[in-house]
């Protein structure tokens, strides 16, 4: 199976470092241009170059811009042109116990984790339509489904993913365009790396705070361990392809085996 995206361009939002950079490195690997995210310009370069190192003949375009806000998701898409594969990853998380979520923390998850994906849809979809073909991918969790005691806002976030990307494939039925989400399971990032640390502490190596951490927080997982980033990429770029023209509407489970669920 060859995953060939040559000649198309895709938006990958908050993709310098994690799982965004992982998407990123997949999508230009197989063949497409893709625009690299972050706020500031330094980190973008930063992602960029570590990207090169591994892909010297990609075609990386730095997109420094805040997409959270109405202008830096003109600023995004200026920057592009044409998208074909907009993948909506950019998102933030942090533990709070849930009385004590303020209006305000509820407010910036929402305009964050949700808001910033809608505009950015809202934008390339009628082009997308219009050139009969597109991808649209929503990056979730399986906090959208198990929603986690200690970050309900986070989970509400991601659950509110699955209604968008189902709505979203409801407005482009029939055109060519495909509009899904991946419900991605515990991953290893640095900042779920820094998560770990608040919930088991910093006193044990990485690896035992590794398993405790599953072992205490997440024993539903079937793998027993944290997902690596470039796991979730690959679903990622196959569902960004056109091997996946008959997959849309739906909710795509990279978790491990953490959702205690036949179906999302």
């Amino acid at each position: 199976m060859r995953i060939d995206l040559d000649g198309r361009t895709a938006l990958v939002t908050g993709s310098t470092q994690g799982i965004g950079l992982a998407i990123a490195r997949t999508l230009a690997s197989a063949g497409a241009r893709v625009g690299v995210n972050g706020r500031s310009e330094e980190s973008v370069r930063r992602a960029v170059g570590e990207l090169r190192e591994g892909l010297p003949d990609a075609d990386l375009v730095e997109v420094a811009a805040d997409v959270t806000t109405e202008e830096g998701a003109d600023a995004a898409l200026a920057a592009l042109g044409d998208v074909d594969v907009l993948v909506n990853n950019l998102g933030i998380f942090e533990a709070r116990p849930a009385l004590e979520i303020t209006d305000e923390e509820w407010r910036t998850y929402f305009e964050v984790n949700v808001l910033a994906g809608v505009r950015l849809t809202r934008a390339v979809l009628p082009g997308m339509t219009d050139r009969g073909w597109g991808r649209v991918l929503f990056v979730a969790s399986d906090s959208a489904v198990v929603i986690p005691a200690e970050m309900v806002h986070y989970g509400m976030s991601k659950t509110a993913l699955l209604a968008v990307s189902r709505g979203f494939a409801k407005a482009a039925a029939g055109t060519g365009v495909t509009v899904n989400s991946v419900i991605a399971g515990p991953t290893h990032t640095g900042g779920v790396e820094d998560f770990v640390r608040s919930l088991v502490g910093d006193d044990l190596p990485w690896e035992e705070a590794q398993q405790t951490f599953m072992r205490e927080h997440r024993p539903q997982s079937l793998i027993q361990r944290l997902i690596e980033p470039e796991e979730i990429a690959n679903l990622v770029a196959y569902l960004a392809s056109p091997l996946s023209s008959a997959t849309t509407g739906g909710a795509l489970r990279v978790d491990g085996g953490y959702v205690d669920a036949i179906l999302p």
